[in-house]
C-alpha cells in the first residue's frame, strides 16, 4: 500500500485549490490538514451518503442543515430540475460556501448504461466484444451526467454469474473473468479518463464486492457459497484488473459470502482489497445493506450493524444513518477507534480531491449542448448494432431486401420504453427510437410492411390478436417477429424461475410458423431465453438484448444488411432453466460427456434396468451441450480458419506462448470476425477448466481476404491458485485453440518447462 504522509501543515492548505497536477504526497498533506481541523461529528459526516429522494418537508430542511454543519458526505438520486433551480448546485453551495470546512459533496447516480442517451444493457454491450465501444459508451454517459453535476457512478458491474434466472445478469458483462476484466476496465476508463479532475470525468464504482452473481437459485440477494480458490480465480480477477487500472471506488454487495455478509466481510474488504491489493479509494455499502445485516441474522441491531460495517471495511454508508447515530458511542466504548475513523475519512477525501471537486464543485451547466446530442445518438446506434447476436440464419434469410414485403409482428416491435432495459434512471421513452418509425424512415413509408402486435405485451395470454397476425403473415413474403420480455422482467429483484418466452408468445410463434412463410425471430430481453420449439420454427434468430435509445434504427441497419452482425455471446445460452448452471469453463469430471458417449432418454428401454458403461455427466433430456456456446455468433458471411501455428511448442516458465492462424472471409460481404484464444491446462495440482478464454481479436475482412491473426500469451496469464492459495503457473502440457467460439476451433498444444 502507498505510504501515507503525515506532515503538519497550516490550516490554509485545507482550503487551497487543488491543482490538476497535484501529486499523491500533496493530496495526503492536504488531507492531514483537513483532518486536523475536523471535529469527530464532521468526520463521521463525511461517511454519510444520503438518498435525496427520501427527503421532503421537514426532513428536507433537516438534511440541508446537516450539510451546513458538515455532516453529509454526498448524495445519490438527486434529480436535475432546471437551470434556474438546480438541486445539485443548491446542495453543493451549502457544503462549499456555508459549511465550516467547505468540503464538497460527491453526487452519485446509477448511470449504468447511459444517462439520457441510453446504450444497450451491459450484457448486450459485452456481446460486442469491443473494449473501445464500451469505453466510448461510458464516456458518453459521463459527459452527460457530469453536465448536471454527477461525478460518481455505480458502475461497472463486474459480477460473474452462471445463472440467467438472476435478474441482474442483464447488468453484468458475462460469465468469463477475462472478458469481464477487459470490458470492465474499458468502462472504468471511459468514466474516469486518464485525468479524473476533468469536469466531464466521473469516479467509477466497481460492484458488487464480492460474489453477488453466485446467488443460490438465481434469486437476488441470496446467499453465495464460493470456495476461496474459485473466488480468487473466477470472481475476483475483474475487480483486481480494475483496481490495477486506477479504479477509484468499490461497492460492497448485498449477499452473504460463505455466511458472512459482504457489507462487513473484512476478509474481502480488508485482507484482499486493502492489504493484498493496496486499494486506496473508498468502499461504499449498497443501498440499505448495513441495516439488512439484521434480517441476515448477523447484526443484533442498528448499533451492532454500524460496528460490524465500520470495522469490516466499509467507508461510505449508503442511505442508512447508523454511523451518524452510533459511531460516537462505539468510539467511547472502544469498539471502534478514532484511528479507523480517520482512515475511512482519508479514503473519502482522497477521492474527492482526485476528482478535483474543490476546483470544480458545481455542474458544468452545458446540458443542452451535450445531452442527446447527434454525436451521442450515433454512438448509441453503433453500440446497439454491434451488440446484436445472430444465432441462426438458414438459407441466408437475412439480410432482408427493401423490396421484400414483411409482416412485422410481436409485442416488442414498437416499445420505446421497454427497449431501454433495466436501470435507466434518467432515460425517457420520449427520446427513444423504436422499430416501426425507423422502418418507415428507411423504406420511405409503410407500404412494404404491415405491423400487427398479436399480443399486447410479453406476458399477455389473450390470443385474440392471433387472427390478425396470421392474416398479415400470409400476405407477406417474410415474417419478422419481435418478442422477448419487457425491461421490468429483468434487473434488480426481478429474477425468473422460468426463462422461456412469457405469456402466449410461444403459441403465437407456432401459429406464424404454420403459415409456411420464412420467419425471422428477434428477441429483446435482459437474459438468454429458453427457445424451445422456436429454434426449429424460426428460419433466423437474432438476440437484440435491450438495445437502448437507438434500438429501432440499429435493428434496421442489421436486418437490411447495411451492417453485418458482429455480436458474440458473452454468456452460455442454456436449453432451459433445468440446465442451469451451464458455462463453458467448467471442469471435465471423471466421466466427461462427448457426442459419442452420453445417454439419451430414447436410449433407455422402459422397465429394464440398464447399466451403460458409457454413462457420462449429462442430462438425459438436455444432453451435455448448451443451446449456443459462449463466444458464438454468426455474420452475413462465412469465415474459414486454417494454418494453426504454435510457434512455441515448448516455453520456459517466464516466457511467452505464441500462436497464430489464418482467417479467410469465404463469403460475399465484408464482415468482422471475433477470433478467440482458449487454453486448457491438461494436468494441474487442482483440476482445471476444459477451456479458458485468454485472448480475442476482432478482424474485419473483405470477401476473399485473408489475414494472419497472432496471439502472444505470457505464461503468467496461465496462473491459478493452488491448494495453498498461492498464485502459480505450473509446468506441463497445455491444449490451445484459436476458435470462433468456446466449442470449436483449431487445436494445438504446447508445454511449459521448469
Amino acid at each position: 500500500m502507498k505510504k501515507l504522509l503525515t506532515y503538519c501543515l497550516p490550516a490554509l492548505v485545507a482550503t487551497m485549490p487543488l491543482a490538476q497536477a497535484a501529486t499523491d504526497a500533496e493530496i495526503e498533506q492536504r488531507i492531514d490538514a483537513l483532518l486536523g481541523k475536523m471535529t469527530q461529528k464532521e468526520k463521521i459526516g463525511q461517511l454519510a451518503l444520503r438518498d435525496f429522494g427520501m427527503y421532503s418537508g421537514e426532513s428536507l430542511a433537516d438534511i440541508k442543515q446537516q450539510i451546513r454543519d458538515g455532516e453529509v458526505g454526498g448524495f445519490l438520486n438527486v434529480n436535475f430540475s432546471s437551470a434556474e433551480s438546480n438541486a445539485f448546485a443548491e446542495l453543493q453551495k451549502m457544503a462549499v460556501e456555508e459549511s465550516r470546512n467547505g468540503i464538497p459533496l460527491i453526487f452519485g447516480q446509477d448511470v449504468i448504461h447511459g444517462y439520457e442517451t441510453i446504450f444497450p444493457i451491459p450484457l448486450g454491450q459485452a456481446a460486442s466484444w469491443n473494449p473501445e465501444l464500451i469505453e466510448q459508451g461510458a464516456r458518453v454517459a459521463a459527459e452527460e451526467a457530469t453536465a448536471d453535476g454527477i461525478r460518481w457512478t455505480f458502475a461497472p458491474m463486474i459480477d460473474i454469474s452462471h445463472d440467467p434466472r438472476w435478474g441482474r445478469i442483464a447488468e453484468t458483462l458475462g460469465e468469463d473473468p477475462y472478458l469481464t476484466s477487459t470490458l470492465g476496465v474499458a468502462m472504468t476508463r471511459g468514466f474516469q479518463t486518464d485525468d479524473p479532475t476533468r469536469t466531464d470525468a466521473m469516479a467509477a464504482s466497481a460492484k458488487h464486492f464480492v460474489g453477488y452473481g453466485a446467488a443460490e437459485g438465481g434469486r437476488d440477494y441470496n446467499a453465495a457459497y464460493i470456495p476461496e480458490a474459485t473466488l480468487r480465480d473466477l470472481y475476483l480477477p475483474p475487480f483486481k484488473a480494475n483496481v490495477d487500472a486506477g479504479l477509484m471506488t468499490i461497492m460492497s454487495s448485498y449477499n452473504t459470502l460463505n455466511d458472512v455478509p459482504a457489507t462487513a466481510n473484512d476478509f474481502a474488504l480488508k485482507t484482499i482489497l486493502r492489504d493484498e491489493w493496496g486499494f486506496d479509494g473508498f468502499v461504499v455499502s449498497d443501498w440499505n445493506a448495513v441495516m439488512e445485516m439484521i434480517p441476515h441474522g448477523y447484526a443484533r441491531d442498528a448499533k451492532h450493524a454500524a460496528e460490524l460495517t465500520a470495522n469490516g471495511g466499509v467507508d461510505f454508508e449508503m442511505h442508512t444513518d447508523t454511523f451518524r447515530k452510533h459511531l460516537p458511542e462505539l468510539i467511547k466504548e472502544g469498539k471502534f477507534t478514532e484511528e479507523k475513523l480517520n482512515t475511512a475519512v482519508r479514503h473519502m477525501l482522497r477521492i474527492k480531491m482526485r476528482l478535483g471537486l474543490w476546483d470544480n464543485p458545481y455542474p458544468r451547466g452545458n446540458r443542452d449542448e451535450i445531452i442527446l446530442s447527434d454525436e451521442h445518438l450515433a454512438a448509441a446506434r453503433d453500440a446497439a448494432r454491434q451488440s446484436f447476436v445472430l444465432l441462426k440464419n438458414n438459407n441466408d434469410l437475412l439480410p432482408l431486401n427493401k423490396k421484400t414485403k414483411i409482416a412485422l409482428i410481436g409485442p416488442l416491435a414498437n416499445v420505446p420504453h421497454e427497449q431501454l432495459g433495466t436501470w435507466i434512471y434518467n432515460g425517457n421513452k420520449k427520446d427513444s427510437h423504436p422499430l416501426v418509425p425507423a422502418l418507415k424512415d428507411y423504406l420511405g413509408g409503410d407500404s412494404q410492411f404491415t405491423f400487427v402486435k398479436g399480443l399486447d405485451y410479453s406476458r399477455d395470454t389473450n390470443t385474440k390478436g392471433f387472427k390478425n397476425a396470421v392474416k398479415a403473415a400470409k400476405k407477406a413474403d417474410v415474417i419478422v417477429y419481435v418478442g422477448g420480455e419487457e425491461s421490468v422482467l429483468s434487473g434488480e429483484g426481478h429474477s425468473r424461475g422460468d426463462i422461456a418466452l412469457p405469456g402466449a408468445q410461444q403459441a403465437l410463434v407456432s401459429a406464424l410458423s404454420e403459415t409456411g412463410k420464412p420467419l425471422v425471430t428477434v428477441i429483446m430481453a435482459g437474459r438468454p431465453i429458453e427457445l424451445g420449439d422456436i429454434r426449429e420454427q424460426s428460419d433466423a434468430i437474432m438476440m437484440a438484448w435491450h438495445p437502448g435509445t437507438m434500438a429501432g434504427p440499429a435493428l434496421v441497419d442489421v436486418l437490411y444488411g447495411d451492417y453485418s452482425p458482429v455480436g458474440r455471446l458473452p454468456i452460455t445460452w442454456p436449453k432451459g432453466e433445468g440446465q442451469i448452471p451451464v458455462y463453458y469453463n467448467h471442469m471435465a469430471t471423471g466421466r466427461p460427456a462427448t457426442d459419442d458417449n452420453y445417454t439419451r432418454i430414447a436410449d433407455i428401454e422402459i422397465g429394464v434396468f440398464q447399466h451403460v458403461p458409457g454413462n457420462s455427466s449429462n442430462h438425459l433430456d438436455y444432453g451435455h451441450t448448451p443451446e449456443y456456446p459462449f463466444g458464438y455468433g454468426l455474420t452475413y458471411t462465412s469465415f474459414d480458419y486454417s494454418d494453426l501455428n504454435v510457434e512455441t511448442a515448448k516455453v520456459s516458465m517466464s516466457g511467452n506462448v505464441k500462436a497464430s492462424a489464418t482467417i479467410t472471409n469465404t463469403g460475399k460481404v465484408a464482415a468482422t470476425e471475433v477470433v478467440q484464444l482458449y487454453v486448457q491446462d491438461v494436468v494441474g495440482s487442482r483440476t482445471r477448466p476444459v477451456r479458458e478464454l485468454k485472448g480475442f481479436k476482432r478482424v474485419t475482412l473483405a470477401p476473399g481476404e485473408s489475414k494472419t491473426v497472432a496471439f502472444t500469451l505470457p505464461t503468467r496469464e496461465l496462473a491459478f491458485h493452488n491448494r495453498d492459495m498461492q498464485l502459480v503457473t505450473e509446468p506441463g502440457k497445455f491444449n490451445l485453440w484459436i476458435a470462433k467460439d468456446s466449442a470449436s476451433g483449431l487445436q494445438g498444444e504446447f508445454e511449459i518447462t521448469e
